[in-house]
């Protein structure tokens, strides 16, 4: 280790000294466990006390299993193998049959929505003219675009007004916490974006999708949706258990990173109040924007500035993990929950209903759902403190499930800064990452600040930092 910004005079060549990962989210996690596997030495460095990033699972005594971050993980063929690899696979379990319906609000109530091409035809969610809609959209031939465009007039121009309004926008308001309008089609849906590019049709683009995989023995539908037995953060605590002994740095805010005339770096980290800087060959950065528009890159006087990632948008979400008597809730929760259109004026985002995901969230003969608050939509709710935010919760959770009287558990997290917001303008953040990388070798930058916002994209975004590494 080395007490200063100096080029240490040791004869060390570049390619033995350890790669720096800055961030021990799931990016950082997994380009650390693909190195690592690689035969790489690896430096993992967090400012939190626990590695997982927005991964928060509370095992509470009385039985309740509160997610505080994301409550599922889609299981792409990827995923299923890096389960296997870490030896997870008796810990998995799959999303529960009873969570078979996806409701939306509508008109005050919840309706569920086509599940399937037929159902779509033959459920009275849609009306005739956005049917009419769906099946003359099968004749759209590509079409190379010049510029992007929101979201909402992405699928607007392919299925109508209707579909927008009680298909994209709640579920934007889940995915997201954000507002199509604003969204890009490009950034924040690219494989949407790719499949007009190739087959004109997003309906014909998902026969193909299907194809391909029944091709390749492959499942046609979309993946399975799974947890683990103690909760998601199972993965991210696996992962570090496949990690050399000692790498793991918590509690370690990295300050700066000062590249030096040989191509090696200096990493400068605090600790309860203890300055130490390290000599590495790489560092992999994947931390959310606003920890990467802190970070001072480059020598003094003649920074890199990632400054600018601070006005890369993230709305404020509050997630309510709330338990009550079964008795007391009158709605089946025959679903994996409920969205809410923004044309429904409602107070939440939506609700899932957690203990009809998987087993064991709830104690017996209590139910359990997480609501979302807040986003693009109602930034002020998000804000409110847990005593002024629960009886308006309450108020909706009686008129749209039927629930009476308080619930028996109550876990609150506020998210400040949730979601990174894709807009029309994201070329201009992504072009900040990419000069940075092309002025420092040996830098990259990776996670929900450019590669997608999902569980799913955070792994596959480490296994792509962790290969142009090895490349």
């Amino acid at each position: 280790m080395l007490t200063n910004w100096s080029l240490p005079s040791v004869d060390i060549p570049p390619p033995q000294l350890p790669v720096a990962i800055i961030g021990a989210g799931l990016t950082g996690l997994s380009a650390a466990h693909h190195l690592a596997l690689a035969g790489k030495a690896i430096r993992v460095y967090d400012a939190s006390a626990e590695p997982g990033g927005a991964l928060r699972t509370e095992l509470h005594p009385d039985g309740w299993l509160i997610e505080a971050g994301p409550n599922s993980l889609q299981e792409n063929p990827e995923v299923a193998s890096l389960i296997a690899t870490l030896g997870l696979e008796s810990e998995r379990i799959a999303c529960s049959p009873a969570a078979k319906n996806r409701y939306i609000v509508r008109g005050g109530v919840l309706r569920a929505m086509p599940a399937s091409p037929a159902a779509f035809i033959t459920s009275s969610f849609f009306s005739v003219r956005t049917k009419f809609k769906l099946l003359t959209e099968l004749t759209r031939r590509p079409l190379p675009r010049v510029e992007d465009l929101p979201l909402s007039a992405f699928i607007r121009e392919h299925f109508g007004d209707e579909l927008v309004t009680y298909a994209l926008d709640p579920f934007i308001s889940g995915i997201y916490a954000g507002n199509a309008d604003l969204l890009s089609a490009r950034h924040a849906f690219p494989s949407l974006w790719q499949a007009e590019l190739e087959h004109g049709s997003l309906v014909r683009a998902q026969i193909a999708s299907a194809k391909a995989k029944r091709a390749r023995g492959e499942p046609s539908g979309p993946p399975p949706i799974v947890s683990f037995k103690s909760g998601l953060a199972a993965l991210p605590r696996a992962l570090v258990a496949s990690l050399p002994g000692g790498c793991l740095e918590l509690k370690a805010k990295v300050e700066a990173l000062l590249p030096q005339p040989d191509g090696t770096w200096l990493v400068r980290w605090v600790r309860d109040g203890t300055t130490t800087t390290e000599r590495v060959g790489q560092v992999l950065l994947a931390l959310p924007a606003g920890a990467l528009a802190k970070l001072t890159i480059g020598v003094p006087g003649l920074p890199t500035s990632l400054s600018s990632l601070d006005t890369l948008e993230h709305p404020p979400v509050t997630s309510l993990f709330l338990g009550y008597r079964r008795a007391d809730v009158a709605h089946p929760l025959d679903g994996f929950g409920a969205l809410v259109p923004s044309i429904e004026k409602r107070s939440l985002l939506g609700v899932l209903f957690s203990s009809s995901l998987f087993p064991d969230r709830a104690p017996a003969g209590h139910v359990a759902m997480t609501v979302m608050v807040g986003g693009s939509r109602r930034p002020d709710l998000a804000r409110l403190p847990q005593q002024e935010l629960l009886p308006i919760i309450q108020k909706e959770l009686s008129s749209l499930l039927g629930v009476r009287g308080a619930p028996v558990f109550v876990r609150s997290t506020a998210w400040p800064r949730a979601i990174p917001q894709y807009k029309l303008n994201h070329d201009e953040h992504l072009a900040v990452i990419a000069f940075a990388e092309a002025r420092h070798r040996g830098l990259y930058i990776g996670g929900t600040v450019r590669d997608g916002i999902s569980m799913t994209n955070c792994l596959a975004a480490g296994t792509k930092l962790a290969a142009r590494v090895t490349a």
